[in-house]
C-alpha cells in the first residue's frame, strides 16, 4: 500500500516537472525568435529600429531618440514595455510580423493606436 502511495506520488511529480520543462522549453523558442533587430516606422512613418536582447531589455533607435524598456515573448508576440509608458507589441501573423503601438494609458489589449510592418534584420 505505502508502495503504491509514493509511486502514485512519484508519477505527479515527474508529469508536473515535465510540464513544466515543456512549457519552459516553448516560451524559449518563442523568445528566441523575437530576440534581434527589428526595422520598422513611428507613428509618423519614420524609420525606428528596436532591438530585443536576450537579458529581456528592449532598446529602440528613432529620430536620434533612444528608447529603452523591458519585453518578454508571449505566444505569437514579443510584448514590449518602453519607460516612457507606451507599449509596443511585434505580433507575428503567418510569414511576416507587424509593429502595434499603444500608447501610454491605453489598453494593450485593445485595438493599436498604430500599426505597421516589422522585419527582423538578418546578422
Amino acid at each position: 500500500m505505502i508502495i503504491k502511495q509514493v509511486s502514485s506520488r512519484l508519477a505527479s511529480v515527474v508529469i508536473i516537472a515535465l510540464l513544466a520543462l515543456t512549457f519552459t522549453a516553448a516560451s524559449t523558442v518563442a523568445a528566441i525568435e523575437f530576440e534581434g533587430a527589428w526595422l520598422t516606422h513611428d507613428t509618423k512613418g519614420n524609420p525606428f529600429k528596436i532591438t530585443l536582447s536576450a537579458d529581456g531589455k528592449a532598446t529602440g533607435d528613432r529620430a536620434d531618440e533612444g528608447l529603452k524598456g523591458t519585453w518578454k515573448a508571449g505566444g505569437d508576440a514579443a510584448v514590449i514595455n518602453w519607460d516612457s509608458g507606451w507599449v509596443t507589441k511585434i505580433v507575428k501573423q503567418g510569414d511576416k510580423f507587424q509593429k502595434q503601438t499603444f500608447e501610454k494609458g491605453s489598453a494593450s489589449g485593445g485595438a493599436p493606436t498604430h500599426s505597421a510592418e516589422a522585419q527582423k534584420q538578418k546578422m
